[in-house]
């Protein structure tokens, strides 16, 4: 028999936080693992998304698990860079929404992380391709995206901000053309936004998509169309208290939908904002949407 290999733990932590909790945070993680008897090391995370580095000394020094100490946007380009790689991913949650780890259980007390970083077994889950661009848990056209652009220019973080933004935005939010190829139907609505998302979190324990699940091989779709805005968020919030899921959409005018699929299309007329996980990315006029199953495994606590 094999012996199994003893894990070997690379923490990825922003090096230009200027937070307390960031600061103590290589402290703490290395205290930690070193009180386990486990080989830990800290690197930078990087804004252009270039993990080369990591990669090599995984190939080198056998690291099994990355673990990612920031918000979805850091998980997003480490997933994405290394996923190919033999490696555990876990997540010390320290960004402004933190969906993929609220949406896995993940704690979000930064010692409790740390201690399911280092005990926890990790699981398969899913992940999707936006075209070319690789997603977690959550991408968004239309409404949330044009927040995710404009909080992406504030010099502050954090949920007031976020709020600031979402309140702004709603009083001048507009509606955009889309057609939706969906189980070889067309849908041709305006819509103030297009959620598609692999986990059931906006970030911040607001539920967008309630029965999404990260590992059962199905995106889940909600569609806001246009419809009086007095009455927009009450509609919004029955459907997510209601759960009500459908295996594809109808054409039920100002209506809600909240359906799965394991991929779709979207013609983008209108030009709506895109966000992928939370950041803002440059839009595209058609988005080709897939699923990839078991695209990753993620340290999770036990179901």
């Amino acid at each position: 028999m094999t012996a199994r290999p003893e894990r070997k733990f690379i923490f990825l932590i922003n090096p230009i936080s200027g937070n307390k909790t960031k600061t103590n945070l290589r402290k703490l993680v290395l205290d930690a693992a070193a009180k386990q008897k486990l080989a830990a090391i800290v690197l930078p995370t990087v804004a252009s998304g270039d993990y080369s580095f990591v990669e090599e000394r995984i190939n080198e020094e056998d690291y099994t698990d990355i673990i990612i100490c920031g918000g979805d946007g850091s998980v997003n380009q480490v997933i994405a860079a290394l996923r190919h790689l033999s490696v555990n991913f876990g997540i010390i949650p320290l960004g402004s929404g933190n969906g993929l780890a609220l949406s896995a259980n993940i704690p979000k007390a930064t010692t409790k992380a740390i201690d399911l970083a280092l005990k926890g077994k990790a699981r398969f889950v899913d992940g999707y391709l936006v075209n070319d661009r690789f997603a977690c848990m959550l991408v968004g056209l239309g409404f949330d995206a044009k927040v995710a652009h404009d909080f992406a220019r504030q010099p502050g973080r954090g949920l007031l901000t976020y709020t600031q933004q979402t309140l702004k935005n709603y009083f001048t939010a507009t509606t955009y053309p889309f057609d939706i190829l969906v189980h070889d139907q067309v849908i041709q609505t305006d819509a103030f936004f297009i959620s598609i998302a692999n986990s059931n979190q906006f970030g911040n324990q607001f539920t967008i998509a309630p029965q999404a699940s990260l590992n059962d091989g199905l995106l889940d779709i909600v569609l806001v169309p246009k419809m009086n805005k007095a009455i927009l968020p009450f509609a919004l919030i029955q459907q997510v208290n209601s759960g009500k899921i459908k295996s594809q959409p109808d054409e039920t005018p100002n209506t809600i939908q909240y359906f799965q699929t394991p991929k779709l299309q979207i013609r983008n007329r209108g030009n709506a904002p895109l966000h992928i996980d939370g950041e803002p990315v440059e839009s595209d006029s058609h988005l080709q949407i897939t699923i990839i199953p078991r695209a990753f495994k993620l340290i999770q606590p036990e179901d």
